[in-house]
């Protein structure tokens, strides 16, 4: 690939990974999936060897241990804090739901309202059900740390790959 046409690509792929890494604030956002998916495409358009081969699968175990993280900081907090199981389905399927509705942030909302109606209708308690309610949102704070470190680190695995196969053109 020419010189002008490859740092193109490049700054495309880093303007992707930037704003996905930023859009990680918003609940229900892919952008992890979105980091890799910039890194992959790189790879078919760029050629993968070894070193960028291991570097993308490494890339791509981070995506899927950061997409996982994701539910399960937010599912534990409230799970630890008394919400049921039943609840941890429901306000998940109402956090996809909102999102589409009403992005950015209708996921988080439905979510909180779902968990909070339901905990305290089946603990006929709404102080349980607040904390529980709490323990969901902390979880999804935690969750977005989690993700955003998760995202820094697979942008620095690119870069790494553009050092180490000297396609670095910035």
């Amino acid at each position: 690939m020419e010189m002008p046409l490859m740092a193109t690509l490049q700054i495309i792929v880093a303007v992707v990974m930037i704003i996905s890494l930023f859009s990680l604030a918003i609940p229900v956002m892919p952008g992890l999936t979105i980091i890799w998916l910039a890194s992959l495409i790189y790879g078919l358009l760029t050629g993968l060897n070894s070193t960028s081969s291991i570097i993308l699968a490494t890339i791509t175990l981070l995506m899927i241990i950061g997409n996982f993280i994701d539910n399960l900081l937010m599912g534990a907090k409230a799970r630890l804090k008394g919400a049921s199981w039943q609840s941890f389905h429901r306000f998940s399927a109402a956090a996809v739901a909102g999102s589409f509705l009403m992005p950015p942030f209708g996921g988080f909302i439905a979510a909180i309202i779902v968990l909070f109606t339901i905990e305290t209708v089946r603990l006929n308690n709404w102080h349980k059900a607040f904390e529980s309610t709490r323990g969901m949102a902390l979880g999804c704070g935690y969750a977005f740390f989690a993700r955003f470190a998760i995202g820094l680190i697979m942008i620095g695995l690119w870069i790494t790959w553009l050092r180490l196969t000297d396609e670095w053109l910035f």
